[in-house]
């Protein structure tokens, strides 16, 4: 007794409404990665957003924009690239200052021990 003309309108209406909701999730997510300069791939879309990689790569449209994009990142130095440049920086930065402050108190030992022969000098004499 099975309908010959199922009536699925209601159906293919709602999977369409779905697509239409996690595509808007997927450009949010897209924006947002942007704004924070995070790169962009089908794997990081794919967590900020929480949809599925498939998902990504099934849809023609979002799959040539995140492809767009992530060739567009690819000349950009990385957030953790520039960290380390500047830590590298910073890092021969202090061994300079360190390395002055020793210089400094190498000075410093040799004056006191110099004036504490000196004092010897005048103890023994005195004795």
């Amino acid at each position: 007794m099975s309908n010959e003309n199922p009536n699925t309108e209601g159906i293919i209406k709602h999977a369409k409404l779905k697509t239409e909701k996690t595509i808007q999730k997927v450009e949010e997510a897209i924006k947002r990665m942007i704004k924070k300069q995070l790169k962009i791939n089908f794997n990081s879309v794919s967590a900020e957003s929480g949809v599925s990689k498939a998902f990504l790569y099934r849809n023609t449209e979002l799959r040539d924009r995140i492809e767009t994009l992530r060739k567009q990142q690819e000349g950009l130095p990385s957030i953790k690239q520039v960290k380390r440049n500047m830590s590298d920086t910073s890092k021969d930065v202090i061994i300079a200052s360190l390395r002055k402050r020793v210089k400094h108190l190498e000075k410093e030992n040799k004056e006191i021990k110099e004036q504490l022969k000196i004092q010897f000098g005048k103890i023994y004499e005195g004795i």
